[in-house]
Formats: structure tokens, C-alpha cells, sequence
């Protein structure tokens, strides 16, 4: 079995590559492993267990080089909200949505791998294990390297930065004039490893 692996390696680096033409349409599938995280806010925190991502997503490339892209990712993970002193403490499944626009550049140097970086903004959809969501702003950083072949397939494998930004609670400071209240936040950061089958519709 590793044998063939390698083998399969071997062909997909060897293929001759084509080049990805302006005003091409590639229809994504992304499947990554995600990491867990936990997330201190004010009165407690949330840990979000590991899982598998998985989405869809279109990219159109105005230029040879560069694409816009639009997807929707999605990975269902285990989560425990934990808040010391209080009763209000909850276990059980959520998930995390992500709905980004964004794009990416192409290092395309004529070799049979082309490396990229890219990233994406939108809105992250956070569901609870109580069975309640809440909808935030999130962004994506990403890299990876694409094996394009003169098929319409093209395979890449790449990692991934995701961050969720909630609003959790307020803070309060004492200033000359008096307190002043301001607004917290919450942070989540998730890194993933995976992978990306593209199909090629040319314009």
C-alpha cells in the first residue's frame, strides 16, 4: 500500500501542468483536519474539540495568477463551556460555519507545483451544544501548494489559519473623567491541515 502512494506521488508531481486560463471557474471541495482551541473570554471559557472540516466553494480567476473566491466551510467538533462558580456550565456537540469571501495568489514559476497564498473574510455562525448559534465576524489565512494536470482535477494540499471574533461581555476602566466601559471580545483560533479537489470549468 505505500508502495502505490509513492507511486501515485511520483504521477501527479511528473504530469505536465497546464496553465489556468483567465476567466476559468473552478468548483472546490475542502476537506481538512481542524485543531482544537480554547477560548478564554471574561467569566470563563470554551474549549472546542478537533474535527473535520468540509465545504464547497466556486474560484474565479479575473487574472491568470490571481482568483476571488467564495465558500462555505463547515466542521462539527465536540464543546465545553465552563464558567467557575456558577451551575451554567455545558458539554456537548456544536459546530463551526463559515460563510468567507476572499482570494488567492498563484506563484506559478512553470514547475509542475505551483505554490499559493491566500486568505478570506465573512461571517462566522458558532452552534452551540444547548442548540443556540451566534453569528460573528471571521477570517481565514491559508497556503498550500496546487498540482494542476491537463485534466479538469487539480489537487491541493495546504494549511490553514481560522479565527472567529465574539462579543463577550464588557470591560470597565476608570479614567479621568469618571469609569469608562468598553466593549470585549473573544477570540477563537483554529489551524487545519487538508486538502482541496478543484474541477476546472473553463470559460
Amino acid at each position: 500500500m505505500k508502495n502505490i502512494s509513492l507511486i501515485l506521488v511520483a504521477f501527479l508531481f511528473s504530469v505536465s501542468m497546464s496553465a489556468q486560463e483567465k476567466g476559468s471557474v473552478v468548483l472546490d471541495v475542502y476537506g481538512s483536519y481542524i485543531f482544537s482551541d480554547k477560548v478564554d473570554f471574561d467569566y470563563g471559557n470554551i474549549y472546542i474539540g478537533d474535527g473535520f472540516e468540509y465545504g464547497i466553494g466556486l474560484e474565479f480567476f479575473p487574472q491568470k495568477s490571481s482568483s476571488v473566491e467564495i465558500k462555505y466551510l463547515r466542521v462539527d467538533s465536540s464543546m465545553k463551556i465552563d464558567v467557575p462558580g456558577t451551575i451554567d456550565d455545558r458539554n456537548g456537540n456544536g459546530a463551526m460555519n463559515y460563510i468567507l469571501l476572499g482570494g488567492n495568489h498563484y506563484f506559478d514559476n512553470g514547475n509542475n507545483a505551483v505554490p499559493y497564498l491566500g486568505g478570506g473574510i465573512g461571517m462566522g455562525i458558532a452552534e452551540g451544544p444547548s442548540g443556540g448559534s451566534d453569528t460573528n465576524f471571521a477570517w481565514e489565512i491559508k497556503g498550500g501548494v496546487k498540482i494542476k494536470t491537463k485534466s479538469i482535477v487539480s489537487v491541493s494540499l495546504q494549511a490553514t489559519l481560522q479565527s472567529m471574533i465574539a462579543a463577550a461581555g464588557t470591560d470597565t476602566y476608570w479614567g479621568y473623567y469618571g469609569p469608562i466601559t468598553v466593549q470585549d471580545y473573544a477570540y477563537s483560533y483554529q489551524f487545519g491541515l487538508g486538502a482541496v479537489i478543484g474541477f476546472n470549468f473553463k470559460k
